[in-house]
């Protein structure tokens, strides 16, 4: 028998995913935002992922993540979209993912394996296409993301205007 103290644990673990979730939103949607047409084919080095492949990569996460959380785990690469359809599948992506968790379903997985997994993951590719851009000639402005407006359930490309941002 579950307590209502063990309810509002695993709901402030939801919550708090939530807010990862909804970071990846406002990180990666300045990320993937304003970039060259050429940007998703850029390739930094023989053998490296193209943008465009390690966004998929991180659709790909978001679909495994999502089918963890129900209990039905399974993976598939997606061959890569265009970018502006993959900008399109990730935030489409977060906000089912963000949907599930927002629901009163029981979740498959711990929140702590959702995150240091497929979450997690999503983090550092999300950085790969920043330092990929700087490479590419087109750098992300940095900003003080302490001070930025996120917020929980926001996870399509109309984010709130940087608070702070570093010249």
């Amino acid at each position: 028998m579950t307590t209502t103290a063990q309810s509002a644990a695993v709901d402030q673990r939801r919550e708090m995913l939530r807010h990862t979730l909804a970071t990846l939103a406002y990180r990666g949607g300045k990320a993937v935002r304003g970039v060259p047409a050429s940007f998703g084919e850029f390739r930094v080095a023989e053998g490296a992922r193209t943008p465009v492949q390690i966004l998929s990569h991180v659709g790909d996460l978001f679909d495994w993540a999502l089918s963890i959380a129900q209990g039905q785990q399974r993976w598939k690469d997606a061959s890569p979209l265009p970018w502006d359809d993959e900008v399109t599948r990730f935030h489409a992506g977060l906000q089912a993912l963000d949907d599930f968790l927002a629901s009163a379903e029981p979740l498959a997985a711990s929140c702590e394996a959702l995150f240091q997994g497929p979450i997690a993951d999503a983090l550092t590719h999300i950085g790969q296409i920043s330092l990929l851009r700087r490479a590419a000639g087109c750098p992300v402005k940095g900003e003080n993301y302490f001070k930025a407006e996120i917020v929980a359930g926001r996870l399509g490309p109309e984010q709130a205007p940087p608070t702070r941002e570093f010249d």
